[in-house]
């Protein structure tokens, strides 16, 4: 069963490097890697040469992030796919698990496990968290989506097969591209759960996510909306989560 994962990247020498090792590092024995770089001027370039045996890639001028995954989306031919962030990173053995549960699961169209919070230094944070979102996680249900995103995005992964049914990310979204895109995948299919770590999302002061979270959460509300109009009683809960998790994240800030 052939993976391929997509890493949209600009400006990102910093971290780079370890996602590339982590991706590479799984020794899974099918693995199609492609990296669309979006013109990168730090020395981000110089990364992706040092791997032009291992890994396919592209520096191009492109129209953000959503279109970034979109273009190696479309360039892939594995049978599963997914994006790590040019700052997140595997857990060992994490496509070895995604490849067993599919084959296992034949009917399932797309699968998410669990995900570590790391700040640059790799070292893992927040862990009250993620401990709520292992909660959530648990099983899956449409409805719990819509009151909440708690599935994270470099632990998700899906058949390629479904861009033919549903399409690929909203290029128009560029802080929840992810949850948009879980929402009209989860509404014709129910995902698959790995009870097991995936991967680490890194969160920084200046990342994207780090820096705009209230904007974040007020487009997963608004989406919550476009997706929930008969489910009435999610989107109340998701309006009550809105505010929970923004004052909760103000407190995490003043604290970090």
């Amino acid at each position: 069963m052939k993976i391929s994962i997509i890493t949209p990247s600009f400006n990102q020498v910093k971290f780079i490097e370890r996602t590339i090792q982590s991706v590479l590092s799984q020794n899974y024995p099918d693995l199609e890697y492609i990296v669309m770089d979006g013109g990168s001027t730090d020395g981000t370039i110089e990364v992706l040469k040092k791997y032009s045996d291992r890994i396919i890639w592209k520096s191009e001028s492109d129209a953000g992030q959503s279109n970034a995954i979109n273009k190696g989306l479309k360039m892939a031919t594995g049978d599963i796919v997914a994006y790590l962030n040019s700052d997140d990173t595997y857990e060992p053995e994490a496509l070895k698990k995604v490849a067993e549960f599919f084959q296992n699961n034949p009917d399932k169209k797309w699968v998410y496990g669990k995900c570590k919070i790391i700040k640059e230094n790799d070292q893992e944070i927040r862990k009250p968290i993620t401990f709520y979102k292992n909660l959530l996680l648990k099983k899956y249900n449409y409805a719990k989506l819509l009151s909440e995103n708690f599935i994270s995005q470099p632990a998700t992964f899906w058949k390629r097969e479904i861009h033919s049914k549903i399409g690929f990310f909203d290029e128009n979204e560029h802080y929840c591209m992810d949850y948009e895109f879980w929402l009209r995948i989860g509404k014709k299919y129910p995902a698959g759960v790995i009870n097991a770590y995936l991967a680490n999302f890194r969160y920084y002061a200046t990342s994207k996510s780090g820096s705009v979270n209230k904007k974040q959460f007020q487009d997963e509300l608004r989406l919550a909306k476009k997706f929930g109009a008969d489910h009435l009683l999610s989107i109340l809960v998701h309006e009550f989560n809105y505010y929970k998790i923004v004052f909760i994240y103000q407190i995490l800030n003043i604290f970090k």
